[in-house]
């Protein structure tokens, strides 16, 4: 499924902020993980608590560290992991695949220990943590 999606440029402002996320937040990560990273933006756009676009959950401010100041920095286009993070993103929009994300609205790095209370932890991918 990830050939078929792979692709230098992302369609539209809101895919391109999806696959930035899932870039930066997660290249380094199994599918299942980016994967599960777009579900969280995604539900978080659906729930009405956040944003109502997918740029506008990206960049809403401290959510991300990558963003700053409401700017996502450049990716390398060419490289595989932002291919990869394109298909996926669309993979994730046009919901074709099942994820431990899909009921997702938080995570954080396992390095990470977050001052986050009743919370539900409902997966764990590479390193990463999901919760609801």
């Amino acid at each position: 499924l990830l050939p078929k999606y792979q692709a230098t440029n992302a369609d539209g402002a809101q895919l391109e902020c999806l696959a930035s996320a899932i870039y930066f937040e997660s290249k380094g990560e199994p599918l299942e993980g980016q994967l599960a990273v777009a579900e969280v933006i995604l539900n978080r756009v659906e729930s009405g608590e956040f944003a109502s676009t997918i740029c506008g959950v990206v960049k809403q401010r401290g959510q991300f560290s990558f963003v700053r100041g409401g700017h996502i920095p450049a990716v390398p286009r060419s490289s595989l992991a932002w291919r990869r993070a394109v298909a996926i993103a669309q993979i994730a929009q046009q919901d074709l695949a099942d994820s431990v994300g899909s009921k997702a609205m938080f995570f954080h790095a396992t390095h990470v220990r977050p001052s986050w209370r009743g919370l539900t932890r409902i997966a764990s991918v590479g390193n990463h943590v999901f919760y609801r």
